[in-house]
């Protein structure tokens, strides 16, 4: 507001009085009392002038002041434009960027490298090879989140082999406490084979679940957990890769309680596996020593012509501090070996025992199967980062002399050490002795009974 105070107040008397005067001076007949009388209101109007502009400057004190709006001398470049939206994203940083939106979207990459190199030494004179070997045990990538409503997905594929293979493909429904996934992904088989690759307390897991073909498939299931009860089952096809060729079908269930018991994790579980092969259809068991890189499956049933599969497995396990142990044993039956009522069956399972060397840091397990290991003092935080030694037996027999299969057994006695450097990497080294009888390949002098070493060792990082 523009005060008064700008035009004088002698000025304006002035100019108040010029018309009057100017006036008298053109009409000599305008009395001096006129005059008078004029000059007594210029005077108070004078005076009530000066109380506006008193009341003006007490008001002026009182309000907030202005900002100074300062006038560039050349027009600013445009100001970029801002785009807004009705949902905003939020993008946070773990070991992998994840992207979410208020509105119940989100987009998370993820992946795992996995080098493996190491030994092999068979029996001399078996003239199979061993010596050196390496390779690239996983190359994953893949992309996992959420969808509103409830809905999730993961997609993942590996390219160790230098060509792309499907791992996941599926859709996850969650409503309360029960969650239903559709597409291809693991089946039910048990604790070990249930667990992350990047979480398994050896380089390879037990001889069984690579023996008995255990491997995503894809289907439909439906999984039931509340507090330490987890129930899960369901129905599969093959696995992608060997469909729509095959037309095996196959049903899967598991059922798991594991409840901490004063400072003690423990697990039990049990597993059930039946599978419908198709006529004509055929299942082979074998088993590499230890290690994958080696081709070389000294025990090995061969081809068996079988119309149906059936399996039960069981599952033990307990953590305590920096201790864990974990068993689990599963028996396969094969039906239809030749004649209907002909029935072979197979066995498998493990023991073992853990301890972390560095203070602080235990097995990491969630909801019925191992998770990651977060160390307490990892590399580059002042610390040497989790080290963890581990004592394996591990037993497969693929001998049913009942029906005239002799596909060998094997005893390997294993150790590991691991070095969890930080939450995402890890180095490891494996020592396995294994002890075989009726090998599938005989030594010069035809004995089938005889024992190897392996030693492998990885590096590997995950996000």
């Amino acid at each position: 507001m523009r005060s008064i105070k700008a035009y004088p107040l002698p000025l304006l008397a002035l100019a108040l009085v010029a018309t009057p005067v100017a006036a008298q001076d053109a009409d000599h007949h305008t009395s001096e009392a006129e005059v008078a009388a004029l000059r007594a209101q210029v005077a108070a109007l004078s005076d009530q002038l000066a109380v506006l502009n008193a009341r003006i400057d007490a008001m002026a004190q009182q309000a907030p002041a202005q900002p100074v709006i300062a006038v560039p001398t050349s027009a600013p470049a445009a100001a970029a434009p801002v785009v807004t939206s009705a949902h905003p994203v939020e993008i946070s940083m773990g070991a992998a960027p994840e992207v979410e939106s208020d509105d119940g979207f989100s987009f998370k990459p993820f992946g795992r490298l996995q080098l493996d190199a190491g030994w092999t030494s068979l029996p001399d004179g078996l003239g199979r090879e061993d010596g050196f070997g390496a390779e690239v045990r996983r190359a994953r990538i893949g992309v996992e989140g959420d969808i509103p409503g409830g809905f999730g997905y993961k997609m993942e594929i590996d390219v160790a082999t230098g060509e792309a293979e499907l791992t996941d493909a599926l859709l996850t429904y969650e409503a309360g406490d029960i969650e239903l996934t559709v597409g291809q992904h693991n089946t039910f088989q048990g604790l070990e084979e249930l667990t992350s690759s990047r979480f398994t307390s050896f380089i390879e897991r037990a001889a069984f679940t690579d023996a008995f073909g255990f491997e995503r498939r894809l289907g439909v299931s439906a999984q039931y957990g509340k507090g330490p009860v987890l129930v899960q089952a369901g129905v599969f096809a093959d696995n992608i890769a060997d469909l729509p060729e095959s037309s095996a079908w196959s049903a899967d269930g598991r059922v798991v309680y594991f409840p901490e018991v004063g400072g003690t994790q423990l697990h039990f579980g049990a597993s059930a596996h039946y599978t419908d092969i198709a006529d004509g259809g055929s299942v082979r068991y074998r088993q590499r020593p230890l290690v994958h890189f080696t081709g070389e499956r000294l025990i090995n049933t061969g081809n068996l012509a079988a119309d149906s599969e059936f399996g039960l497995g069981v599952e033990l396990a307990a953590i305590r501090g920096p201790f864990h142990f974990a068993a689990e044993g599963f028996r396969q039956q094969v039906s239809g070996l030749g004649l209907a009522e002909d029935t072979a069956s197979f066995t498998g399972g493990y023991v073992e025992g853990g301890l972390f060397l560095t203070s602080g840091d235990s097995r990491g397990y969630r909801g019925g199967r191992w998770n990651r290991t977060r160390p307490a003092r990892p590399v580059g935080e002042g610390g040497i980062g989790a080290i963890q030694a581990n004592l394996r037996y591990d037993y497969l027999e693929l001998n049913d002399s009942d029906v005239g299969v002799l596909g060998g057994s094997q005893n390997a006695y294993q150790a590991s050490l691991i070095w969890t450097t930080t939450d995402f990497t890890r180095l490891q080294v494996n020592y396995g002795r294994m002890e075989y009888d009726d090998a599938v390949f005989a030594l010069p002098n035809g004995t089938r009974d005889y024992s190897a070493d392996v030693i492998g060792m990885r590096a590997e990082f995950d996000f």
